[in-house]
């Protein structure tokens, strides 16, 4: 019988033997029975004493089946044995990668520095450590990890493109333009080889990164999100063209304080002010917003933390959250702060009371990200070492009956859901000049099981400069929950199948014109344009617009 591409690149990641695969194959048939999988596994070791087989070569091995027609393909059981399943619940399948070393203009006192990485990245991070493997290529980073996904049994046809590193305006847009455009052309699976081969050739990068995103829109592997990280100082209306001509969607921001006197001692480089203006530019364009937010900056306590984190909720609003506890590091200045007796970090217990408290307090329409970086405990001079904060946080909450409404909470994630048991909730919000509406489908036990999030800015509202957006309501996002399905596939009671997207766009336009608007627009990712254009939206010069 003749190998297939994908079996022979499936057996060199996991070099299956034929005993290998003999003996997978056995397991498999014993966890379609119904046994247990880890019983399974532990139930037939290897001949050779080196343990039992991965669940990577279960996925493997199902795979080379279903390829040969032994088995039919079945979601059930590769669910079953899929590593990290949590990865791809939110519906989407997230690929990170990170840009080059490259000055940022930011001082900050708390962020480390190693000339090895880009600004506040350390090199054993996990995502870092990716990036300095592939010496920082983003095609070798985006086709590595969309490799390593297949391998744990993760479907990558709709991907999430996190760019990290530093401040993203700060670095050259020729940069830019050729690092996203990379990013595409793995995510096309252009041959490597042949992109080599005409790289010599003078064509304008503009052309180039706009036949990217043309193919990207049918291609295999399509991008639903792309996402940068920039400072509020840097977001003006040029930077906002300039990020929707590279096909960005959501913009991550680090606001760290909303205190003007702690950004001043820590050196953060802009005040409150130009935090509140970017994030109003930013929505006025349709982005979807993320804040970082830092609490034991220097100067800092529990309680005024705890005061501070109110603020997020009157002119900010963001749509999703990252709580980044300010760690000590030895190679960031603040560490001579510390040495001096001037600064003191949080306790675990100190920083679990303080998020404990603060979480019940986030709305039903944002999504918290994180509560703690990824920074192994070996950098961290004093205070918290535990990553696995979120996982205290919750048992710390459980434990005294309080509970968090943010998005993340409440994902339906892999469960099943009967649409008929499913409410509309239209959850209404002003937010400076533009009134918000989270639209949701909520299960009968409170689960979010998809949304669409769309903005009505009031006529004297900000103006863009974006002929697309000049009259139109915004729909920001559009999001249905369950575990990450393939373009096209079907899954009994999967949240992705149910329609609920149409059902959500129906219900906005409905709102946009009941409020008086004429137009809707939407800041589609490349690889969703036909979504909406299937629905009515036509393409327009940044975004898809539709008359209603």
């Amino acid at each position: 019988m003749e190998i297939s591409e994908r079996q022979i690149r499936w057996r060199s990641l996991n070099v299956l033997t034929p005993k290998k695969l003999t003996l997978a194959h056995h397991i498999l048939d014993e966890i379609r029975e119904g046994n247990d999988v880890m019983r399974a596994l532990r139930a037939h070791p290897l001949d050779d004493g080196a343990g039992y087989l991965t669940k990577a070569a279960l996925v493997a091995a199902y795979h080379e089946m279903v390829d040969a027609g032994t088995i039919q393909p079945d979601r059930a059981l590769l669910e079953s044995i899929r590593m990290k399943p949590m990865r791809t619940l939110s519906g989407v399948t997230t690929v990170t990668v990170l840009t080059k070393p490259y000055p940022c203009p930011g001082k900050c006192i708390f962020c480390p520095t190693d000339v090895r990485m880009p600004k506040s990245y350390l090199p054993d991070e996990p995502g870092a450590m990716r990036a300095l493997e592939h010496q920082f290529d983003p095609y070798e980073q985006v086709h590595a990890r969309i490799r390593a996904l297949e391998n744990l049994g993760h479907p990558t046809d709709k991907i999430e493109l996190l760019i990290l590193g530093g401040t993203w305006s700060s670095y050259r847009r020729d940069y830019q333009e050729w690092f996203i455009k990379r990013c595409f052309d793995a995510m096309n699976e252009t041959v490597i080889g042949e992109m080599r081969e005409h790289s010599d050739k003078k064509e304008t990068a503009n052309v180039d990164i706009a036949l990217a995103q043309k193919i990207n829109e049918t291609a295999s592997h399509r991008n639903v999100g792309l996402v940068i990280e920039t400072r509020p100082d840097e977001i003006n209306p040029d930077e906002i063209k300039w990020l929707r001509h590279l096909g960005v969607t959501k913009v991550q921001m680090g606001a760290q304080s909303f205190d003007d006197h702690i950004l001043e001692i820590n050196k953060r480089g802009h005040d409150v002010e130009s935090t509140r203006k970017a994030t109003a530019m930013l929505r006025a364009a349709g982005f979807k917003i993320v804040l970082h937010w830092m609490p034991n900056l220097l100067g800092a306590t529990p309680e005024s933390d705890r005061e501070d984190f109110a603020k997020f909720w009157g002119d900010f609003c963001p749509d999703e959250i990252k709580i980044y506890p300010n760690q000590l590091l030895a190679n960031a200045e603040l560490h001579q702060y510390w040495q001096r007796g001037e600064f003191h970090p949080y306790t675990t217990e100190q920083l679990v009371e303080l998020i404990v408290n603060i979480k019940p307090t986030i709305p039903r329409y944002c999504r918290v990200n994180r509560v703690i970086r990824d920074i192994p405990g070996n950098n961290v001079v004093e205070g918290n070492t535990r990553t696995s904060l979120r996982q205290d946080i919750q048992a710390e909450m459980k434990r005294r009956g309080t509970h968090c409404q943010c998005i993340r909470c409440r994902e339906v994630k892999g469960k099943t859901v009967d649409s008929a048991e499913m409410h509309l909730d239209d959850l209404t919000y002003q937010v400076g000049t533009a009134e918000e509406h989270f639209v949701s489908f909520v299960t009968v036990d409170d689960k979010l099981a998809g949304f669409v999030r769309l903005s009505l800015p009031a006529k004297d509202s900000l103006l863009t400069g974006m002929s697309d957006l000049d009259t139109a309501a915004l729909i920001r996002e559009v999001h249905v929950y369950g575990q990450s399905l393939a373009v096209g596939a079907e899954q009994s009671g999967a949240a992705q199948h149910l329609g609920l997207g149409t059902r959500l766009l129906e219900e906005a336009e409905n709102i946009a014109r009941a409020n008086g608007f004429k137009k809707m627009a939407v800041i589609a990712a490349i690889g969703t344009r036909h979504y909406y254009l299937d629905r009515g939206f036509e393409r327009g010069e940044y975004y898809l617009v539709k008359k209603i």
